[in-house]
């Protein structure tokens, strides 16, 4: 699954979710929780859909020269950082993926 950056008909950058043919496949495979937990966590993300999800002010310590790399780099790539941790955060609910 990919996130990728185009623009629309009214010239505005928007973020587009591609899906590759192994993801489907993997999805196919899904147990009825699996599904059940994806559904819970697209909802609380995206909320319902004529009613934008309330935010929450966080505060939260980054090293200082993390901070700076990020800033610089979603700078270069005209992007809002906050917005840009936002979607990192969105990505990893989503996926279901452990970091560990």
């Amino acid at each position: 699954m990919n996130f990728v950056y185009k623009n629309g008909p009214d010239e505005k950058t928007r973020v587009v979710q591609e899906f590759s043919p192994e993801y489907l496949a993997q999805c196919k495979e899904m147990s009825t929780e699996e599904i059940l937990r994806f559904l819970d966590q697209f909802r609380r993300i995206h909320g319902s859909p004529t009613q934008r999800p309330k935010s929450k002010l966080i505060s939260m310590k980054v090293s200082e020269d993390l901070l700076q790399a990020f800033k610089t780099k979603a700078k270069l790539e005209n992007v809002r950082y906050q917005s840009q941790i936002k979607l990192l955060m969105e990505k990893w609910v989503s996926s279901g993926e452990d970091l560990n």
